[in-house]
Formats: structure tokens, C-alpha cells, sequence
């Protein structure tokens, strides 16, 4: 990797507006985005994944020291109007315990900022339980995501270490580009929508994304077909704020038809500059790459990912890597299960689009991290809840019926009571082909000192993680027992708490055992 610089006080980009291809700061010089997502807050945990075993303020030190400038929010429209997070350790965040996911999304921007990160808020999922075609779905009306974002940007219309907005992650299905149907077409939807957030705040960057279908008919990755830019541009009241923001993968999330092709990789350039890089050849305007990432396991993504590197390098092209987290089944994050160790080829590989530094010391996190801004604006009215998946995926592919994401559990298993004082609730979030994440529903039917959970898991071959209990493995059975801030239950008190398993394959509706004391 590239040799660490002095350390350095900590400083955020500030405002930031675009210039032909540029994105440029105040004073007018060139910034480049360097962007990693951490995921969390758009699933039924409402918070970013890992602080069950992490302080939030040692993950954005990471990221910052890795090179980064910038971290990408998921969030969801039903975790913005949730009362509550959950999966979050006390012993890990105990300022965090407690707060609202709008509240822990203050403090989420105010440490990063505290570690020089700008933030770019990313409307990931409407509901938390899957990612939608439409910017709007049955639950979530296209009003409500308005109001939302406009909520948002009277929120942090005071902080300049939130730069930018993407409206919606990955358009795709019925979505089109310009096609004129006021169902359907997310050109003129990110039109009304970037308007009304600029009405709050003209200071912001609009973050669009592509379609799956391109105008001509051709498919590519969802969120990744910007080609009708060059004739239907996005046009805002506000000059210089769109920046369009493609998606891309390697064939290890979907064998695209360029991947086999005779002159792979060198095609590869051909095939971007066809699909979103020639909006930053002919200074159009700015392109930032919104995600792309890889397990980094084959031949094949590796010299993809070289590939994107030099092409990323060549352009400057702003780019936001998928993901800092490790529980991305797709591809897998920058750090190992543990949340701490390095990911050190995947890092090698990004070497030449980063600027690694060494911070000095942070003091520790406030007890309470005040809004941003003095004027709050009442949270949207809640819809009913769906039932939530818990591991997001960079799901892509040119056929809707036929996306890579991981599985997901139908039914949880039916709440089984125990004579020890608790009823307990199993419900699979996710799945794919080396694992999945479950969480459990615990309810105290009086005061519980300690309580364990057991099932049975063929299939499994460790525990990567846990959040909110203390999880074995012996033989195919899986034992959890309440630990740090759910170990002791009040009576009537309810927590959720959670773990990840290396597995073949998923129980669909195990038989529970509990015990409590």
C-alpha cells in the first residue's frame, strides 16, 4: 500500500458543489470521493452492523485511516420512524444504547466527522425487508419519501459533514429512464425529488443512480444504466448538484455477458464509458461509482477489479466501495468477521485510489450528541412493519426474477414459552451459501437473571457472531445465553438480539429449548 502520511488533525471536505466533471470544494478545488458503505441502518436493526462488537468510533477510525474520506449511510424509510435500534452492545457503545435510529444517526455523522469523514446519506430500502423496484412501493408512498428526505435535510442543514443525498439504491425492474410514465419513470422522480430536498438545503449534493434497463433496450447491473444521460439529463432548480451514481460488480454476483467475452478485462473500459463514464468524458457531469466490491476469490474479479482501479484511476472518478462490512454475503467487506482484521488484498488492490493516514488520538464519544439542527421536523407517521431481512445484498442482475440476493425466512418459528420465565421467537434474516443471520425474540414473562436459547443447525460449522448473547456449537447444536445488555430481563421486557453462523444451509423453522433463571 501506499506509505501513511503524518498524522493530521482531522478535517471534513466541508460544502461541496460540481463543475463540469468535477466535484469541487468551496474554495473551487478538486475533491474526489472516496467512499466505503457501512450497512445496518436500513435493517431490522436499525443501526450499522458491527457495533455488537465494535465501538462505533474504532470502525470510523478505520475507515479513515484506510484511506477513506467519506462513509455511505444505508438507511431505511421505516427505521427513520422506528422508536428503537437493536443488536447494539453496551459494553461496545454504552452512549448508543437507547437512542433512536434517528438519534444514532446524529451521532453516526458527528464521529465520523469527528475522524474527518464526510457522510452521504443513502435511502437504501423503503421498508426494511428488501430492496424495491420503485422509489415508492404499497407501504411507502412516493410522498413519504419526500417528506423523509426533506426531514433530513432540515436535520442536518447546519452540518456541512453531510455533503450528499442518494435519493434511492438501485432502481430497476419497471423503472425506466425518461420514458414519459409518471408510475415508472426515475428520471423525472429524482427530479421532483432533488428539488424539494434542495427547497431545505441548495447546499447538497443529489446522488442519482441508474436504471436496470437502459433506452435501448439492453440490460445492465440495477442502478447501473445511466446511458440515456447524454439525451434526458437530470435538470434541478439548483445548478451544479447532480452527481450520477452507477452500480457495478464482478461476475461472482452475476455472469453478465461481458465477463465471456474474447478480450476480457480490456473490454471492460468500452463497456463503462458505453453505460455511465462518458457523462465524466464529456463533463456532463460528475460520476461517483456508488458500489462495487468483490470477495476478491477468482481470477475473474481480480482482474476486474484491476481493471476498475485503473479505469477509476485514469478518470478520477469518485467511487464508494461495498462494503466496510464483513457480512455482506456477495462480497464480503474490508474487515474479517471479527470487525477489526484487515482485509489486506482487498486493501492492496484499492492502494492506488487511497490515501492511508495516521489520526491522532480521538477523545472519547459524548454522552449525547445534539442535532444538527435547532428546527427538527416531526417524524413521518409509521407504516405496519414487514418483516425484516437482516443482511443487505449488492443484488444485480438483468433479470428480475432471477437476483443473486440471499434467501429469506418465510415465517419466523412460533414463540415458544418455557417454564423458566421466558418466551423465545426464531426468525432467519438472511441467508446465503456459506451462512446466514437469525435472530431471536426474548420475552421475560418475569424477572430473568440469565436465560439460553438452544436449536438445532445441520449444517453449521461455526459462529462468526453474536450481538446481545453468548453463542456455542456442539455437534449441529447451536446454544445462545443472554449476555451484556440482554442477559438480565425485567418482567414483560422484550429484546432482539442476534448472531451470524458459518452453515451449508439454514434451518427454516427449528424447534426451540429454553431455559431461564
Amino acid at each position: 500500500m501506499t506509505s501513511v502520511v503524518p498524522a493530521r488533525a482531522a478535517t471534513t471536505a466541508g460544502w461541496l458543489h460540481t463543475d463540469g466533471a468535477r466535484i469541487v470544494t468551496e474554495s473551487g478545488q478538486t475533491h474526489t470521493i472516496r467512499a466505503v458503505s457501512w450497512f445496518g441502518m436500513e435493517t431490522s436493526n436499525c443501526a450499522p452492523h458491527g457495533l455488537w462488537t465494535i465501538p462505533l468510533d474504532e470502525g470510523m477510525r478505520r475507515i479513515a485511516e484506510m484511506g477513506f474520506n467519506t462513509v455511505r449511510l444505508p438507511f431505511s424509510n421505516e427505521c427513520l420512524a422506528a422508536s428503537s435500534t437493536n443488536s447494539i452492545d453496551a459494553n461496545a457503545n454504552p452512549t448508543l444504547v437507547g437512542l433512536t435510529p434517528l438519534q444514532l444517526m446524529d451521532t453516526v455523522i458527528a464521529r465520523a466527522k469527528a475522524v474527518g469523514l464526510s457522510v452521504i446519506l443513502d435511502r437504501h430500502r423503503p421498508g426494511s425487508d428488501a430492496q424495491s423496484e420503485l422509489w415508492y412501493t404499497s407501504g411507502y408512498s412516493e410522498q413519504r419519501w419526500i417528506d423523509d428526505w426533506k426531514m433530513l435535510a432540515q436535520r442536518y442543514k447546519n452540518e456541512p459533514a453531510v455533503v450528499a443525498v442518494d435519493l434511492h439504491n438501485e432502481p430497476h425492474g419497471a423503472a425506466c429512464w425518461g420514458c414519459g410514465d409518471a408510475a415508472t419513470d426515475w428520471r423525472a422522480a429524482a427530479t421532483r425529488a432533488g428539488n424539494a430536498v434542495l427547497s431545505v438545503n441548495p447546499k447538497l449534493l443529489i446522488v442519482v443512480e441508474g436504471v436496470e434497463r437502459q433506452p435501448d433496450g439492453s440490460s445492465t447491473w440495477w442502478g447501473g444504466g445511466l446511458a440515456g444521460v447524454a439525451t434526458k439529463p437530470v435538470t434541478l432548480n439548483v445548478a451544479n448538484r447532480v452527481v450520477y451514481s452507477p452500480h457495478d460488480y464482478p461476475a461472482s454476483v452475476y455472469n453478465q455477458a461481458w465477463f465471456g467475452a474474447g478480450d476480457y478485462p480490456a473490454n471492460l473500459p468500452a463497456v463503462w464509458e458505453k453505460n455511465w463514464g462518458f457523462i465524466a468524458t464529456r463533463a456532463i457531469a460528475p460520476v461517483l461509482l456508488g458500489e462495487f466490491g468483490t470477495k476478491l476469490e477468482t481470477a475473474s474479479d481480480k482482474a476486474w477489479l484491476k481493471t476498475l482501479v485503473d479505469y477509476l484511476g485514469k478518470t478520477g472518478i469518485s467511487f464508494a466501495y461495498w462494503s466496510f462490512n464483513p457480512n455482506s454475503g456477495d462480497t464480503g467487506g474490508l474487515v474479517q468477521d471479527d470487525w477489526r482484521t484487515p482485509q489486506t488484498a482487498k486493501l492492496a488492490a484499492l492502494a492506488p485510489l487511497l490515501k492511508p493516514t495516521t489520526l491522532p488520538p480521538v477523545t472519547p464519544a459524548p454522552t449525547a450528541t445534539p442535532k444538527p439542527s435547532s428546527t427538527p421536523t416531526p417524524t413521518p407517521k409509521p407504516t405496519a412493519t414487514p418483516k425484516p431481512t437482516a443482511t443487505p445484498k449488492p443484488t444485480a442482475t438483468p433479470k428480475p426474477t432471477a437476483t443473486p440476493t440471499p434467501t429469506a425466512s418465510a415465517t419466523p418459528s412460533p414463540s415458544v414459552p418455557s417454564t423458566g420465565g421466558i418466551a423465545a421467537a426464531w426468525s432467519l434474516q438472511s441467508a446465503w451459501g456459506e451462512g446466514y443471520v437469525a435472530d431471536l425474540t426474548v420475552t421475560a414473562a418475569r424477572k430473568v437473571d440469565r436465560w439460553t436459547v438452544s436449536w438445532s443447525s445441520p449444517g453449521a460449522t461455526a459462529i462468526v457472531s453474536a450481538w446481545g448473547m453468548d453463542c456455542t456449537l456442539a455437534g449441529s447444536t447451536i446454544t445462545c445465553t443472554g449476555a451484556g445488555w440482554a442477559a438480565a430481563l425485567a418482567p414483560g421486557q422484550t429484546v432482539k438480539v442476534g448472531l451470524q453462523v458459518a452453515a451449508t444451509r439454514a434451518p427454516a423453522a427449528p424447534s426451540l429449548s429454553s431455559t431461564s433463571s
